[in-house]
């Protein structure tokens, strides 16, 4: 994992587009319409996103924006006020599915989280599908809130360093 740099924005967009078609091959709604403004996240010099790639020759295999608030909405003040990163905008490439690169995304970043003294990860998202896949990452669901036209899942997971973090990078 790295972070991401304006000069991976075009190799991000391309990464976005093709879930995007492996998403709508599926009927499933995607991020096409929102490509470019996500890729373009890469041009944020604050570092909240993060890359993970493949190495010889180096190629993204997926991203994620790290807030470092959890945004209040939803959340219990006593949530709230505990330290935890917030995870959004995860997308992998479909080509690397058997890596299973979410995976290995949601672990860095449970681990990051707990190697800065944080005390939780959360995440949020819209379909009870994610929620299940996140569930397979140790996520557990604490809140749904309705928000103008969509129900978000908000769900988060103790930080906790993982010991077989270095063996899970073999990506690509």
């Amino acid at each position: 994992m790295r972070p991401a740099t304006a000069a991976d924005s075009p190799a991000l967009e391309a990464m976005i587009l093709a879930r995007s078609s492996w998403l709508e091959h599926r009927g499933m709604p995607s991020w096409r319409a929102s490509a470019q403004d996500l890729a373009g996240q890469a041009e944020n010099t604050d570092g909240s996103m993060w890359l993970l790639v493949a190495d010889s020759p180096e190629r993204i295999v997926g991203c994620t924006t790290i807030q470092q608030q959890t945004p209040p909405w939803g959340w219990t003040e006593q949530e709230l006020a505990e330290p935890a990163d917030y995870l959004y905008s995860t997308i992998t490439d479909p080509a690397d599915r058997e890596h299973r690169p979410g995976t290995i995304i949601a672990l860095w970043a449970v681990d990051r989280a707990a190697r800065e003294g944080k005390h939780w990860v959360r995440r949020g998202c819209m379909f009870p599908g994610l929620v299940r896949y996140y569930e397979t990452q140790g996520f557990k669901l604490f809140h749904e809130v309705q928000r103008t036209r969509n129900r978000i899942y908000l769900m988060g997971r103790r930080a906790e360093t993982i010991e077989e973090l270095p063996q899970l990078f073999n990506v690509g």
